[in-house]
């Protein structure tokens, strides 16, 4: 990639170039384990940090948590962009991945809930921060440096295995979990065994030092430090070069709004929705992901280098488009196959709900407001996946095609008493509450439909890396990439999990979380269309948005 430098750029050799993809992709794999990690155990820690009774709150809380460190990522992409575009990319990612490593086993040794009270979740949320700076400086890092060590007509190609390997961490993530399982009896693992996952980062970190401390700083970078043509205040100069305004818009809502939302809906939505409404037994949700993760990995790679032959953007709108299209089908489907019973159970036996005040709060509990007895029912109905209709009245009805249930008055004194009772009482009409196991035939359906979902997020991802490194100059490149990356991925993407979970909660829909992104994705394909690049890809000095470049001396 050229850099408009006044010195002689070296060009890397075969062995460098596979060094620099291999070890780059195994750090980033390593980093983004640690990030996903939380989100792969959600359901063990709402109730090792949170006491709360509420099972739809308890998830909430812990997406909120997962939230906070997407929150700090865009802090993370401005301070470490800034220590890449000044000081190197190489030493830059070091840190990052040491900050991570040491923040993620951390959360492995922090005391539960029952044993230390508040102070729990505070530590939890203070180590989130930690993981989100560090991951804000960590994803810019590596694109950049593989894509400035990468030949033009392959930069596609190389950069995909950086976007492989964030698939990839939520893959090893799953095969950790799956490890332990196998290895720690059930209640164990519950109890103690869920540390096991986060205390492995340690080792992970000894990995990623070793083979990242073998590499060499980016060509691109050499160049410009020897020509001193480094920025002075990368940050600001993002804001303030010619054009890079209007890039950075883009690369934020035109390519990453549509790529996050996409990736969180197929990956973290597909587990949660999985295991949550449609109640398929846990290790079975993993085998899933797992399988399904593995196969995905090979679309990004596959994306990446057909990107180097049809340029960036033709990729990114397929994607986005077929999302619009296919989005809800897909989840419909996959509910179908995941468990059709209760859908089934629905359509013989339509629930109706009838009374006063008739919505739910979700965060009722948390600030101390009163929920509603109707919104308690509700919310147990949208907790089990159960459709229903909402009817407006002057007292609480409960029914089941047509047939009064009895509100027994105990229900609304608890929490789980509510919950069992009511699944209970609907079990009588056919709707079933215990893990589901379904049929391999709907196995294979159901890994069919998130690889298809795994396509669409490789679509939209796969090509990334080198369109970003390629649309902003050399010298800011770090701080440009990786503010606008980290806003839409901490923002947009960082929240999904708790936005569509709130919509859920608020709706009693399963299914309504996906409108949210629905829309970023319909945004997203709007500006990406006017925004990016048609044609073959062009290194940003050749795209005829830079100022002419210095002449290079040999």
């Amino acid at each position: 990639m050229a850099s408009g430098s006044t010195a002689t750029q070296r060009e890397p050799s075969e062995n460098e170039i596979k060094l620099v993809i291999g070890a780059s992709s195994a750090g980033t794999i390593f980093e983004w384990y640690d990030f996903f990690i939380y989100g792969t155990l959600a359901y063990i820690l709402k109730d090792a940090f949170y006491d709360v009774d509420n099972e739809t709150l308890g998830l909430l809380l812990v997406w909120s948590t997962f939230a906070v460190g997407f929150a700090f990522r865009p802090i993370g992409a401005i301070l470490f962009g800034f220590l890449g575009d000044r000081l190197g990319r190489k030493y830059t990612f070091l840190v990052t991945v040491t900050l991570m490593g040491i923040a993620t086993a951390g959360v492995g040794l922090i005391p539960t809930v029952a044993t230390i009270g508040i102070a729990a979740p505070i530590i939890v949320i203070l180590l989130r921060v930690l993981q989100g700076l560090a991951l804000g400086g960590e994803y810019g890092g590596a694109a950049i440096y593989v894509a400035e060590h990468a030949p033009p007509e392959k930069r596609g190609f190389y950069t995909s295995f950086i976007q492989a390997s964030v698939a990839g961490g939520f893959v090893l993530s799953i095969a950790v979990v799956l490890a332990c399982r196998f290895l720690i009896p059930e209640d164990d693992f519950q109890a103690w065994g869920w540390r096991v996952p986060f205390l492995l980062s340690i080792i992970l970190l000894g990995i990623s030092l070793w083979m990242r401390l073998k590499l060499s700083e980016s060509p691109v970078f050499q160049a410009m430090k020897e020509a001193g043509e480094t920025a002075d205040n990368p940050f600001v100069e993002s804001f303030t070069y010619p054009g890079n305004k209007k890039r950075i818009f883009v690369a934020l809502f035109g390519v990453t709004g549509v790529l996050t939302t996409i990736w969180y809906t197929a990956f973290f939505s597909g587990m949660s929705f999985l295991r949550g409404p449609m109640h398929v037994d846990d290790l079975t949700v993993e085998l899933i992901l797992f399988v399904s993760g593995i196969i995905a990995m090979t679309f990004y790679v596959l994306i990446g280098k057909w990107s180097d032959r049809v340029g960036r953007k033709k990729p990114i709108i397929i994607g986005a488009l077929a999302t619009l299209v296919l989005l809800f089908p897909a989840f419909w489907t996959l509910g179908s196959l995941a468990n059709p019973g209760i859908a089934q159970a629905a359509e013989r036996t339509p629930i109706t709900v009838a009374g006063p005040e008739c919505s739910t709060d979700p965060f009722a509990d948390l600030f101390d407001r009163e929920q509603t007895d109707c919104g308690k029912v509700l919310e147990v109905l949208t907790a089990a996946g159960v459709p229903y209709e909402l009817y407006g009245g002057t007292e609480l009805q409960l029914a089941a095609g047509g047939e009064q249930i009895a509100i027994d008055p105990a229900w609304f004194e608890d929490g789980a008493a509510r919950r069992d009772g009511i699944r209970a009482a609907l079990g009588e009409y056919g709707f079933d509450f215990s893990k589901q196991q379904p049929g391999f035939a709907n196995i294979l359906g159901i890994v069919a439909v998130l690889l298809g979902l795994g396509m669409l997020s490789a679509l939209t991802y796969g090509s990334v890396a080198a369109l970003l490194s390629e649309m902003f100059p050399a010298k800011i490149r770090y701080s440009s990439m990786s503010i606008p990356y980290h806003i839409g991925a901490g923002y947009l993407g960082g929240f999904l999990p708790l936005i569509a979970g709130v919509i859920v909660a608020s709706t009693g829909n399963i299914y309504s979380g996906l409108w949210y992104t629905w829309v970023v994705v319909a945004f997203g394909v709007v500006v990406a269309w006017w925004g990016l690049p048609s044609g073959p890809p062009a290194d940003f000095e050749d795209s005829g948005e830079a100022p002419p470049a210095s002449p290079v001396t040999p």
